[in-house]
């Protein structure tokens, strides 16, 4: 049973206690600053659902960076996103900067697919991902992911930036939401 703070109605179980997710941050802020050692690296935040991981993670690292953030849309046949839409874009040239997006959740892959192609267009230094969590059963299409801080299972996940049905973003942890229905 898990403990009563993790037990809120329309939450079905603790997926990522709030302790295991910050040892999981400061380990990828480790990796990324000895990767970008001597750099100045752009973190790309795609909002809404990495506002919490963004902001741990930059915190974290040992080197100086750069924030911006694109709100993104993603369209289709209930839960399968196929079309992308930009509703907020970046907010200066990423020409010769190495970009690091920094992702809540990764599922088919269509939305990191999209985003990749257009900001390769605009011609950085380097394109990188990095999430926190990663669906690899509901991957679409190829993807190539250079930090990931958990493979999860396909569940409904909210808490910690990320929620669900507009609810339980500010949790401090993850949870399993219960399906609707």
């Amino acid at each position: 049973m898990p403990p009563a703070e993790y037990i809120l109605p329309g939450v079905e179980r603790l997926l990522i206690s709030e302790t295991t997710l910050h040892a999981k941050v400061s380990e990828l802020a480790r990796q990324i600053s000895a990767d970008y050692q001597g750099k100045r690296p752009l973190l790309v935040g795609l909002l809404k659902g990495s506002f919490m991981f963004l902001a741990d993670l930059a915190r974290e690292l040992t080197l100086d960076c750069e924030v911006d953030f694109m709100l993104v849309s993603s369209y289709g046949n209930g839960q399968e996103a196929t079309e992308v839409k930009i509703l907020q874009d970046l907010t200066a040239s990423i020409q010769g900067q190495d970009v690091l997006i920094v992702e809540d959740i990764i599922d088919t892959g269509f939305t990191l697919q999209k985003i990749c192609g257009l900001l390769a267009e605009r011609q950085p230094a380097s394109l990188k991902i990095c999430t926190l969590l990663n669906k690899p059963s509901r991957r679409q299409v190829a993807l190539s992911v250079d930090y990931c801080g958990f493979d999860i299972e396909d569940v409904f996940v909210a808490g910690y930036g990320i929620d669900f049905a507009q609810r339980f973003r500010c949790l401090p942890y993850l949870v399993v939401a219960k399906k609707p229905g």
